[in-house]
């Protein structure tokens, strides 16, 4: 004879995997226009992350609700709005650009939310007004193009022009090359989206410098490289540059001119270890596209944030939650990772070099380390 079920057990049923709704994380990224591959590929990342444990991270069911902010700052403030009020999503990740997360984290934190960025770190959410929901699984912007700065004083230059777009991540980036590269340093601010950079192929040979450092992602980057070679820079002014000017698309986009060009990063397809190797072979099973460093901070948040489900069972406790991410116990696909006290990456940061595929492009090789267990320069301001 079937047992029957009691009223209690009624209701423990009911609030099984079989029957409650799985976890909202909402996302918030740039996926439109010439930088649209970058938001694209840390939703990919997260998503393919998800896909390999089953629907699952850390045990809970989830689900990505991911949203467009079209690279404008109040794009993503209404987005953010909408996520928690509307739709009572407590965590949010996803965006890009730090004009974006500028406008739209401190209304995440002061709403009571949670944000784990895959990539904008602007030094404004570092020193002193860190928080104890707040945290960078990519890098301090600072930090980023430090890596560049002191690769490009390893390689004996003193004098440099530094070229950035006007918003906060480009200003964080000479900020960081220049306090790592110690040297001479001519600034160059240009617009975020300019596509047409022949007034500052003209400043950089005015300045006559030793060494050319630029920041600019996305479309933008591939754009400055381009008319670099056409200006006939490329083989006579040496570049030392950071990832993400430097990312696969950027390297498929400009082909063999590349070849030569120093960078700096703290992930690449090459890493030897096993989180990356998985890494890498699913996201090339399931993807006929480059993998980018956006990708692997897509995969990473997305696996940070298992690793604390897999403690908390959830978010019905933010501050449990806060605290189980900042242990940081996930395997990294760039190795070495765990939170510093602003609960920004201390990390391991390498020289790339540039050279040929073997079928008329470029690749970056992985040549040695530059940094190691590498903090960022406003930690000490952070209070918590």
């Amino acid at each position: 004879m079937k047992k029957l079920l009691t009223a209690a057990s009624l209701v423990a049923l009911m609030t099984t995997s079989a029957f409650a709704e799985p976890l909202k994380i909402g996302v918030i990224t740039t996926l439109s226009g010439p930088a649209g591959y970058l938001g694209a590929d840390a939703r990919d990342g997260m998503l393919l992350a998800l896909e390999m444990g089953g629907g699952k991270l850390g045990g809970v069911e989830v689900e990505f609700v991911v949203e467009d902010d079209g690279l404008k700052p109040g794009n993503g403030r209404q987005i953010a709005e909408k996520f928690m009020q509307n739709d009572g999503i407590k965590l949010l990740t996803g965006i890009i650009f730090s004009n974006v997360a500028g406008a739209t984290v401190p209304d995440i934190l002061d709403n009571g939310g949670v944000y784990i960025s895959p990539n904008a770190g602007p030094s404004t959410f570092a020193g002193a007004d860190c928080n104890p929901n707040y945290f960078v699984v990519s890098w301090q912007n600072d930090a980023l193009h430090e890596a560049a700065g002191a690769a490009a004083k390893e390689l004996g230059y003193t004098k440099a022009v530094a070229l950035a777009p006007n918003y906060q991540a480009g200003k964080d980036a000479i900020a960081g090359f220049k306090r790592m590269f110690g040297g001479d340093v001519t600034e160059v601010y240009t617009q975020l989206g300019q596509t047409d950079y022949s007034s500052e192929m003209a400043q950089i040979r005015d300045a006559a410098p030793e060494v050319v450092f630029q920041f600019h992602p996305g479309g933008m980057g591939i754009a400055f490289l381009k008319q670099y070679e056409q200006a006939g820079l490329l083989g006579n002014i040496p570049m030392v540059l950071s990832e993400p000017s430097t990312d696969a698309v950027v390297l498929g986009a400009v082909g063999a001119s590349a070849i030569g060009i120093t960078a700096t990063a703290h992930w690449n397809r090459d890493f030897d270890n096993a989180a990356n190797k998985e890494f890498v072979a699913a996201r090339d099973a399931k993807y006929a596209r480059p993998i980018t460093y956006y990708a692997s901070q897509g995969y990473d948040t997305a696996r940070l944030i298992g690793s604390a489900l897999a403690k908390t069972g959830g978010l019905d406790d933010v501050a449990a939650f806060s605290a189980a991410v900042k242990q940081a116990d996930f395997e990294s696909v760039r190795g070495a990772f765990k939170f510093g006290q602003n609960q920004h990456p201390i990390q391991n940061w390498y020289v790339l070099k540039i050279v040929s595929d073997g079928n008329g492009g470029a690749k970056a090789v992985t040549d040695h380390m530059i940094l190691k267990d590498h903090g960022d320069s406003y930690a000490a301001q952070c209070k918590m």
